[in-house]
């Protein structure tokens, strides 16, 4: 009887080892996946440099992020490549040509928005996608350096 109690008992840490291992290599692969888009980091910086940036205050992006329909209307007009500039994620499981590739949208196609920003930021670090959470910092602190020719409002800094 006791050794058939400890082979059940092998048996079922056998296959908790084994769901551990699954659990941990799916969550491996979907880390994996998203990458830093440096072709939109790269974009961003330059419109930052030009003024092209709103130092909004945070919880602002619920209001100024691109609604779907705002959107397909970017994408029908410019196409995905364009799309693309303007989200600082990359998901290499999806197509090129599809919106759920693109994540971490940081602007409204003409300006790039610090509460954006810090919504990717934020989201960012909790998904653990260290580069695109550290890419959101460089360019929140370059809005911050910069002066904005197309602000909304002037972002006072509390110090």
């Amino acid at each position: 009887m006791t050794n058939t109690i400890s082979l059940k008992h092998a048996c079922v840490r056998f296959i908790c080892f084994v769901i551990v291992l699954c659990v941990t290599d799916v969550l491996a692969q979907s880390h994996e996946t998203i990458r830093l888009n440096e072709n939109a980091f790269a974009f961003a910086e330059q419109l930052v440099r030009e003024g092209h940036c709103i130092a909004d205050g945070k919880g602002a992006w619920s209001v100024h992020r691109p609604s779907a329909d705002e959107e397909n209307e970017f994408i029908r007009l410019h196409g995905f490549p364009e799309y693309a500039k303007w989200h600082l994620g990359i998901d290499d499981r999806y197509p090129v040509n599809t919106k759920r590739r693109y994540k971490f949208p940081y602007g409204d196609f003409k300006n790039v928005h610090r509460s954006g920003l810090l919504a990717a930021r934020a989201r960012a670090r909790q998904y653990g996608y260290t580069e695109i959470e550290n890419a959101a910092a460089k360019l929140e602190q370059a809005i911050k350096n910069q002066p904005p020719i197309n602000s909304a409002k002037p972002m006072k800094m509390h110090r």
